[in-house]
């Protein structure tokens, strides 16, 4: 037996070794538990993504639901996160998804969503975790999947064209389509390819077809996880305006300009608020991640919008989408979710929104974003993920909860914010970042400045004052 806990999104675990049959059917057991106790939304969503085995655990998790006397909507074929939570909002249901995310491919996991749309609220999570089991009571192999369709207690819904008929109606989709300006996306072998083809049909296609193993990489959209994603655009001579590129279950963004240069999500949260209030003419707060450049701030100022950071991980931002009115939600992972769509971290969405915006106002990229830097100044951001010694990692972190940084070289300390990890402020707008993973001997750093150079630089003398 053993102890099946939720992380900052889910619980994940290696396919074989902690993620089997029988934990899933005791993940399940609890949250069919917490339902009946609930006494409402007596129904799920189920789906998985393009990862190994995700049709058995999805079959999994609705056989032991419907053994249960719980209505189960069942997914076929690959889904994203986003389809399951919009699911979950039409049908008032509570979403599963089978997913890890942007976890290595050895990895599954099992996502809750509200009946909102969104994750799963921290406190409702614990109340599940706790209703899980020690053991699964329940003889998975004698249950038939078809036998409850039979009954009615599953029935198959297509989540992927309730995605696709919102996407329609809430985008000018035929001007994305028919504009002069090129489009590419890298599903990473993720569940966004096949919705996308559907969307874009015409567009250059990267890593979009089955492959559970992601060849060997990480489907997390960042940089050096994209390398032939930017290549292609490079290669493809000014062909491409912009490329579009998201996680295993596409709730992540990853973005390049027509340059083939990485576009992190400081600048995406950036242009999505400047083209929410100008160009949709749409208001409310703006609640961002604590690792999220100080520059929102500043564009929030400038358009008179409430601001508050919260702790990292989308739960935090989620509880405040349902009580507030909130214009946008971001991390720094590349999770945003925006009002008019479900309070849910949506790549595809996002993505989609940056594409209208270019075919819109008829410019690249780099102009869009040269607007953006007249308003909040010109920056760059850099991240260093320093694999330390316990020892090491936990005598700096000491240092930063005792004030003992007030320098980093010759960078002076203004002011330190300390909301979840250490934000170190010096002069002309430049910041580093330190925060310790609670699960690896990991301590990242992050730094924001005019150049790339200088946030390196910052970087740079950040780790020679930890004297590692």
């Amino acid at each position: 037996m053993i102890k099946i806990k939720f992380g900052t999104d889910g619980w994940r675990a290696i396919i074989g070794k902690e993620y089997t049959v029988d934990n899933v059917a005791r993940v399940t057991l609890g949250a069919a538990e917490w339902l009946k106790k609930k006494k409402h939304a007596l129904s799920v969503v189920v789906g998985h993504d393009c990862r190994f085995n995700g049709e058995l655990f999805a079959e999994t998790t609705a056989k032991v639901f419907a053994f249960n006397g719980i209505k189960v909507y069942l997914a076929k074929g690959p889904i994203t996160t986003p389809m399951i939570s919009l699911g979950a909002q039409r049908k008032n249901a509570l979403g599963i998804v089978i997913t890890a995310s942007h976890n290595p491919p050895s990895y599954n996991g099992y996502k809750l969503k509200g009946a909102f749309g969104g994750p799963l609220l921290p406190i409702e999570i614990q109340e599940v975790e706790d209703l899980i089991p020690d053991t699964n009571t329940i003889d998975i192999d004698s249950l038939n999947v078809e036998a409850f369709v039979k009954t009615g207690f599953i029935e198959y819904i297509d989540l992927e064209t309730m995605y696709v008929e919102h996407v329609e109606a809430n985008f000018d989709m035929d001007a994305i389509r028919n504009s002069k300006m090129n489009f590419a996306f890298d599903a990473m072998y993720g569940s966004g390819q096949d919705v996308m083809r559907r969307l874009m049909p015409d567009i250059d296609f990267l890593h979009c077809e089955h492959n559970p193993g992601f060849n060997g990489i990480s489907p997390e959209p960042i940089h050096r996880n994209l390398l032939e994603f930017s290549e292609m655009i490079k290669l493809s001579d000014g062909h491409i305006d912009c490329g579009l590129a998201t996680d295993g279950d596409a709730d992540r963004i990853g973005l390049y300009n027509g340059k083939g240069v990485f576009i992190d999500s400081h600048h995406i949260v950036l242009l999505l608020i400047k083209y929410l209030v100008e160009e949709k003419k749409q208001t409310g707060k703006v609640v961002i991640s604590f690792s999220l450049s100080p520059k929102i701030k500043k564009m929030c100022e400038h358009y008179g919008l409430a601001y508050e950071v919260v702790k990292i991980g989308f739960k935090h931002i989620a509880g405040i989408i349902l009580e507030e009115d909130v214009l946008l939600g971001g991390e720094e992972s590349g999770g945003i979710a925006i009002k008019g769509h479900i309070p849910e971290r949506d790549g595809l969405w996002m993505g989609f929104v940056i594409w209208e915006y270019m075919v819109k106002s008829g410019k690249t990229l780099d102009e869009l974003i040269d607007e953006v830097y007249e308003i909040v100044g010109a920056f760059k951001f850099e991240r260093i993920d320093l694999h330390l010694k316990e020892d090491d990692k936990n005598r700096i972190v000491a240092n930063c909860e005792k004030g003992v940084y007030t320098s980093f070289g010759d960078l002076e300390v203004r002011k330190v914010e300390t909301i979840d990890g250490f934000k170190y402020f010096f002069d002309n707008d430049e910041w580093v970042m330190i925060r310790a993973s609670g699960t690896e001997p990991v301590l990242r750093t992050y730094a924001g400045a005019a150049t790339n150079e200088a946030a390196f630089k910052i970087l740079e003398k950040t780790h020679t004052t930890f004297k590692i």
